[in-house]
């Protein structure tokens, strides 16, 4: 007979997401979803909210594979000096090295599901900026209550 074990899943609401700007002047917040401080796991799995205009800054990573899935909102993706138009509904994939930015382009909010494999110290990154709050809108948009608004 084999022994089982139960692996109880982590699961989690918007409430329980720890949210960041990493710098005072950033139009980015970063709301961590799992990292490796609470998954115990070499990833980083966030929201990441842009303000209307708002933007990364350019940066590359060494080894991490990084995915934005857009949620909600357009933007422009910039990797290497190629660019691309992106909304909701779309999955950028950037590869280890690529120096890439994302910038909202739309008139609200983007909203993207950003991961990070392996983790590259990102996590340590946001967990050392400046703790912030979601919002009603923010709360609106990851509860899918903006889904059930009528038009």
């Amino acid at each position: 007979m084999h022994a089982t074990r139960c692996v109880i899943p982590i699961i989690k609401s918007p409430k329980d997401y720890q949210v960041y700007r990493i710098s005072p002047n950033d139009s980015n917040r970063l709301a961590i979803i799992f990292d490796s401080t609470n998954a115990n796991t070499s990833l980083t799995c966030c929201v990441e909210i842009f303000d209307v205009g708002g933007q990364t800054p350019p940066n590359r990573h060494q080894w991490a594979v990084e995915m934005f899935f857009v949620l909600k909102g357009e933007a422009i993706a910039m990797c290497d000096g190629k660019m691309a138009n992106i909304k909701a509904g779309d999955s950028l994939l950037v590869p280890p090295t690529g120096t890439h930015l994302i910038k909202n382009t739309g008139s609200t909010r983007l909203y993207t599901l950003t991961v990070m494999v392996p983790n590259e110290d990102f996590s340590e990154l946001i967990r050392s900026g400046i703790p912030v709050e979601l919002d009603a809108e923010d709360l609106a948009v990851l509860g899918r209550l903006d889904a059930l608004m009528p038009c």
